[in-house]
């Protein structure tokens, strides 16, 4: 009898994440002014469709955003106000807690333009290594959602995929 074959995503562009917001306005400026993202887009989606996703009873708004690498960033604020986020904690003190990696380059003078900018880091030292090669910070947004920058000495290590040689191969 044969094996089974694995499932496997065929991801045809780079991963999006969505974020639920209360005030879009707000987020946007933060995304695209703060971290420097670029909107892509903004639209209604009516109720009956909202619905029928499974996302919300209302409708909603979503603003597409997109970083310099191609990721998406969606923020989307329902019609009817999400319900709050419980009180901030250690990041991982909560079960399904999540948050966005960035993978720069300079992170030390990342992290000093974001201060300038009014972001307040949960790190301490920000950054911070956190294993050989490894440089971490944490700092969350204006609702609260944690974001997380990271450079690593040696990216080729990290995501050796990622090489023009390795990548034709895997293929």
């Amino acid at each position: 009898m044969n094996a089974p074959e694995q499932a496997r995503l065929r991801m045809t562009v780079p991963m999006e994440v969505g974020i639920c917001c209360a005030d879009l306005d707000g987020m946007l400026a933060f995304y695209t002014g703060v971290l420097g993202l670029a909107l892509v887009n903004r639209v209604s989606v009516p109720a009956d469709k909202a619905a029928a996703t499974g996302l919300t009873s209302a409708g909603y708004d979503v603003a597409r955003l997109q970083t310099s690498y191609g990721e998406r960033v969606k923020l989307l604020q329902p019609a009817v106000a999400p319900q709050p986020r419980p009180a901030a904690g250690a990041i991982l003190d909560r079960q399904g807690a999540t948050y966005l990696t960035f993978i720069v380059r300079d992170l030390p003078g990342v992290v000093r333009q974001l201060q300038a900018r009014g972001v307040t880091f949960d790190s301490a030292p920000a950054p911070m290594e956190v294993r050989p090669g490894t440089w971490l910070a944490f700092f969350r947004d204006p609702e609260g959602n944690v974001l997380e920058l990271v450079e690593y000495d040696d990216p080729a290590a990290y995501r050796p995929d990622l090489q023009p040689d390795t990548a034709a191969a895997a293929e």
